[in-house]
């Protein structure tokens, strides 16, 4: 083998992958067929769950400091403020979103997988994947060819890794087609929020956003207009804004200056039939593709690529049966399922194409964003921090947390009693949370998983709680053996590592 892993694609799923592979050891190798990583912003929010995702890499850097703090959106219908849908951050969570470019994130991610030692392999298009039974003989546009044990394609909705593997992306178009443009442009607009207008003939968004430069004059702006099948330039695409901002939201003193970016796209459902064939797998829209509104994608991406990782870590280095990859697929598929089904139908209805939708948009369901409860509830289902995998086969019963939850980072000592945190210690180690040391459940845990980080949570209360990488929590018990029952035979660890 010239590698364990190889990951197609350096945005974030491949990136949190690579990153998360090479913490655990693993010799992993992530190429992208992009010449030059792309400088533009695409995805521009992080929610919850990627923030923890970031923190428990070692990922995170100086984000929060260079991210706007998103405050929500006013949306406006007829002519007239309607609503404000603000985020409202839980009290009892140490993480909150943060307006941040997806071409920042992916820096900072490089910078990661650099420190542990990887490197991107730019201009390598994957044009054949050949399966065995002991690996995959990956073929590049250049002539060249990589032998690996495992195989994954982060390669976006067009994944040539997919089309490879043989496995299905069934979908349907949501939206008919979306203009978007990132412009700096000066108008009498504060940049405290992001403001919708829904107008009988589609939608319309400006969203504020932090440049890299320091302007302060940075907006995205967005609106669904009819597939004309036309070509549009960039100027083109930013004047049909202009023109949208005046017939949809009354908006004439805008001057829109140097334009950063432009695309024109159609909004798709698609969701892979397996995140597996054998040795090759998926992850993040590679996956499943679906509404950018509510900023799901990403977050949901680089939350396939951590479950993914430790799991991938387990089988690489022999600790753990090729059957644990089959806990992969529906432990995140259903999640994306969900997704999938929320921003679908939230895109209809905000885009109003019948006069009943619009109607009950904008009497019913509009004003109703603006009771603090909606707020909190919707904000807390953007943030991910809601996923279980309880009811997947790593899940399990009993009291709360049950196996497959997540459990929150807190502060906690470690054995010599220095204070440090849950997420912390995660990723690439597993974490032992109890009252006190244990440490015959520690040996039974170091025994299958390797690395362990043993730690004391002043709030610890019931059975002590064998927390995964990626933060869920794995087992709980008092008993060595029934942990070691839960390793060999839940998890498939191997009796002789």
């Amino acid at each position: 083998m010239d590698t364990e892993v190889v990951v197609v694609g350096a945005g974030p799923s491949g990136l949190v992958l690579g990153c998360a592979l090479a913490a655990h050891g693993v010799a992993v190798r992530v190429v992208d067929r992009a010449e030059a990583p792309a400088p533009t912003s695409r995805a521009n929010i992080l929610h919850a769950r990627g923030v923890e995702v970031l923190t428990r890499l070692g990922a995170l850097g100086d984000l929060h400091e260079r991210a706007l703090s998103p405050v929500g959106m006013t949306m406006y219908a007829r002519g007239r403020e309607l609503a404000t849908m603000r985020f409202v951050p839980d009290s009892r969570e140490p993480v909150q979103a943060l307006f941040i470019s997806q071409a920042e994130i992916e820096a900072q991610l490089r910078l990661r997988f650099e420190a542990l030692g990887g490197s991107v392999e730019r201009g390598r298009e994957v044009v054949g994947a050949v399966q065995d039974a002991d690996g995959v003989t990956v073929e590049f546009a250049d002539g060249g060819s990589l032998r690996t044990a495992w195989l994954v394609g982060c390669d976006g909705s067009r994944s040539a890794v997919r089309e490879l593997a043989g496995i299905g992306f069934p979908g349907v178009p949501v939206a008919e087609r979306f203009l978007l443009a990132d412009v700096h442009a000066a108008w009498d607009r504060r940049r405290t929020g992001s403001a919708g207008w829904f107008h009988p003939d589609g939608m319309l968004l400006a969203m504020p956003m932090r440049g890299t430069d320091g302007r302060g004059d940075l907006w995205r702006l967005m609106a669904d207009v009819p597939d004309t099948g036309e070509h549009l330039s960039a100027g083109q695409i930013v004047g049909r804004l202009r023109d949208l901002l005046r017939e949809r939201a009354g908006v004439t003193d805008i001057e829109i200056g140097e334009t950063v970016w432009t695309s024109v796209f159609r909004i798709q459902r698609r969701l892979a039939e397996s995140y597996r064939n054998a040795r090759v797998l998926l992850a993040g829209d590679a996956a499943h593709i679906h509404s950018p509104i509510g900023g799901q994608g990403m977050n949901t991406g680089m939350g396939d690529a951590e479950n993914l990782a430790w799991k991938l870590a387990m089988v690489a280095g022999g600790r753990a049966d090729e059957a644990l990859l089959d806990t992969y697929t529906p432990e995140r598929r259903p999640l994306a399922e969900e997704v999938l089904r929320t921003t679908t139908a939230n895109t209809r209805l905000l885009a109003g194409a019948t006069p009943l939708t619009r109607l009950v948009r904008d009497r019913l369901l509009l004003p109703v964003l603006n009771l603090a409860s909606v707020q909190r509830q919707a904000t807390r289902r953007a943030s991910q921090l809601w996923v279980t995998y309880r009811g997947g086969p790593l899940g399990g019963r009993g009291p709360g947390p049950r196996p497959g939850d997540r459990i929150p980072d807190r502060a906690c000592f470690d054995v010599d009693g220095a204070p440090t945190s849950l997420y912390s210690s995660l990723g690439p180690a597993w974490a032992l949370l109890a009252d006190g040391e244990r440490p015959e459940l520690a040996e039974a845990a170091r025994h299958g998983l390797g690395d362990v980080a043993v730690l004391r949570s002043p709030d610890a209360t019931g059975s002590p709680m064998l927390v995964r990488p990626d933060g869920h929590l794995a087992w709980r018990g008092e008993d060595p053996a029934g942990l070691r029952t839960w390793l060999t035979g839940t998890l498939r660890t191997r009796e002789t590592v």
